[in-house]
């Protein structure tokens, strides 16, 4: 049985899910979104940082997906996004986690089917595969999604480590 924490980041909310996966199901413990709010910047930051580090104390996760940084049009955006998902790898590894990263367009592809699923596919696909009774917030849903999206790599990884080792 192994732990994941799914993180989607962002300046004012960021998303976290946890999973559990045990051979190939991947069930659900927990998920919600950190909102930062409007405060100054540093102090968001810290607000993350402390936020991210009590989910992990409750659920002791080993492993992390964050979703990579897309390009963004305006250029302050994208740099605080990124010092955002900074802290969240910080935290994680911080804490012993391996950080294992993945593009918006994987994560979708693996959930979904569609690299280029919009933000309700991806609740609709992640409330199913996990057999939610709610229906996660976006931002919540996203970062459950990276975490399925990882347990679905981690066992591929191992299929592969093992026909490797049949060889």
């Amino acid at each position: 049985m192994t732990i994941v924490l799914g993180i989607d980041p962002g300046s004012r909310v960021t998303g976290f899910g946890v999973v559990r996966v045990e051979r190939h199901r991947v069930s659900h413990l927990e998920d919600g979104c950190i909102r930062l709010g409007d405060g100054p910047f540093d102090e968001r930051l810290v607000t993350l940082y402390d936020e991210l580090s009590a989910v992990i104390g409750r659920h002791a996760p080993v492993e992390a997906a964050v979703e990579k940084v897309f390009m963004n049009r305006n250029a302050d955006s994208a740099l605080k996004l990124g010092h955002a998902r900074g802290v969240a790898i910080v935290a994680a590894g911080r804490h012993g986690l391996a950080v294992h990263e993945y593009s918006a367009t994987q994560i979708k592809q693996t959930v979904v089917g569609r690299g280029h699923a919009d933000k309700g596919q991806v609740q609709h696909m992640v409330r199913a595969l996990l057999d939610l009774d709610h229906l996660p917030l976006a931002d919540a849903a996203d970062a459950l999604a990276a975490a399925i999206c990882h347990a679905h790599m981690r066992e591929g990884l191992a299929r592969i480590a093992l026909a490797g080792g049949r060889a």
